[in-house]
């Protein structure tokens, strides 16, 4: 979202983080602004009986944890590497220096948040209300439209099984059988174990 030579001109440091490695934890104050070089992060919470929700997953040129960033709250959940990866870390005032000095990089960022809210409010709606089909067809429908496709073109659904799970609140096993039963009602393709829309 913000150029590699913009955060490097204001002095962003570049993180190295190993596969399975926090970055930070729920309960932790923000002092830096995140945005992703390389590799993979997911934020996510367990409930009480270790249940793992996962809140988004981030990929390169994506930030995360802003929120809390701007209200000085403490993290709601965790950040965790997918893969290895290198990540940008700007220090809060810095960070608020820079958007008041680039007033395009501070819309870009208000568009960014206001598509995670409308996903997260989206989200809700479906896993307090809808079945297990419907929850996995609007999830895969909203990253399709992240990736900028059309609703005509096919999209590869990078997210394995247990990733929808956690991301739709459903088990492994119901989004397994919902899959299939997707693919029985040619909503979807598997190909070679992978899903396409």
């Amino acid at each position: 979202m913000i150029s590699e030579s913009l955060l490097l001109e204001f002095g962003a440091n570049k993180l190295n983080l190993k596969k399975g490695e926090n970055l930070f934890y729920a309960g932790d104050m923000p002092k830096y602004f995140f945005q992703i070089a390389e590799g993979e992060l997911k934020m996510n919470n367990f409930n009480d009986e270790g249940k793992e929700f996962i809140q988004g997953i981030f990929t390169a040129g994506m930030s995360f944890g802003e929120p809390p960033l701007f209200i000085g709250k403490p993290y709601p959940a965790n950040a965790e590497a997918l893969t290895d990866a290198w990540v940008y870390a700007l220090p809060k005032g810095v960070f608020f220096d820079l958007l008041r000095k680039n007033p395009d990089v501070n819309l870009a960022l208000s568009v960014t948040l206001s598509q995670r809210l409308y996903f997260k409010s989206i989200m809700a709606s479906e896993i307090s209300s809808q079945d297990a089909e419907h929850r996995i067809i609007k999830l895969i429908d909203y990253f399709k439209e992240i990736v900028g496709l059309t609703p005509n073109e096919h999209y590869k659904v990078l997210l394995t099984r247990q990733q929808i799970a956690d991301l739709t609140g459903l088990r492994v096993e119901t989004v397994i059988r919902a899959i299939k039963n997707l693919e029985k009602k040619d909503l979807l393709k598997i190909t070679a174990g992978k899903i396409f829309r």
